[in-house]
């Protein structure tokens, strides 16, 4: 059963992620007054973009060519190193956050290294914007986590979930504080309102597009697959970390797909409210976005100092 759970693990964020993010636009359209696309129209952009030809730069070098499926390969380990709808992996050594947080602090340094190599003066303003916000968004990411790992005496991220899952109502406020500050950072990394705009194209404004302008074909639809796996990553900690209502600790079969079920009605509530917040607010001007990142980092702070 232990096998079954990991092929769910590895296969849920993969197939779910493009799925979230047709999801995303089709709210966001509903609010424009437009009908939009389908919800299944990335799996179509996916699949046109690996059957494309490949335009690459003659001044990109081998870092250009790999970070893609170092970028893809990265949230793929950190899918299946999350919980997602069972805890009974509260041993697994690679679920500690420490591990997560560099993780994906490692997708970052390649996505942005990839910005710098094609030479593209577009991919290298992108990448400085992504590193300036990313170093600033690490500690109240860290922090956010740590304000569970306090409460729960664990640094496993499945024994957190656990953990909290059973003793939710003594420290309910440290939590709530520390999600918005999850939330905020949420936002950040994942380049959404109010820090970015995923679907625009203006070069003055555009930080993840910026830094992935030069690729085209498969290369491309791993890029765009990678950010809608990190979207849902970042989406499956806060929903099963600091709401982690139905999440199993067993292996049966019944509990399982109980489990599955709410974590599908969590991420679908979290797809709704961020598709509501990207339509109810404008993107910050750039040098407003860390007073927003300090925000989160002090509510860290708060939520820290509330735990006893």
């Amino acid at each position: 059963m232990f096998i079954f759970i990991k092929i769910i693990q590895i296969l849920i964020i993969p197939v779910l992620s493009p799925l979230g993010i047709g999801l995303v636009r089709k709210i966001k359209a509903h609010f424009q007054n437009r009908k939009g696309a389908s919800v299944f129209q990335p799996y179509r952009d996916l699949w046109k973009l690996f059957h494309k030809d490949e335009i690459i730069s003659k001044d990109a070098s081998w870092i250009f060519k790999i970070a893609p499926f170092i970028v893809f390969t990265v949230t793929l380990a950190v899918a299946v190193s999350i919980p997602i709808f069972s805890t009974v992996f509260s041993d697994f050594f690679v679920s500690d956050i420490l591990y997560i947080v560099y993780l994906l602090s490692f997708g970052t340094f390649f996505l942005a290294l990839a910005g710098l190599d094609s030479g593209s003066p577009f991919g290298g303003f992108g990448s400085s914007r992504e590193m300036t916000l990313s170093a600033l968004a690490e500690g109240g990411f860290i922090f956010s986590l740590l304000v569970l790992v306090l409460i729960s005496k664990f640094t496993n991220l499945f024994a957190i979930s656990g953990f909290i899952a059973a003793s939710y109502g003594q420290f309910i406020l440290p939590i709530l504080l520390a999600f918005i500050g999850f939330f905020i950072v949420l936002l950040a990394e994942t380049a959404h309102y109010p820090f970015d705009n995923p679907a625009t194209h203006l070069e003055l404004t555009m930080i993840h597009e910026a830094m992935i302008l030069e690729y085209s074909g498969k290369r491309l639809a791993l890029m765009e697959w990678a950010s809608a796996n990190k979207f849902l990553i970042f989406i499956s900690l806060g929903a099963n970390l600091f709401f982690p209502w139905g999440i199993t600790g067993d292996g049966g079969f019944v509990s399982i797909l109980v489990s599955l079920l709410i974590y599908l009605i969590k991420i679908l509530f979290f797809y709704s409210v961020i598709a509501v917040v990207e339509s109810s607010i404008a993107k910050f001007r750039f040098f407003r976005l860390p007073d927003l990142l300090v925000v989160a980092f002090i509510l860290d702070i708060i939520a820290i100092s509330l735990i006893k």
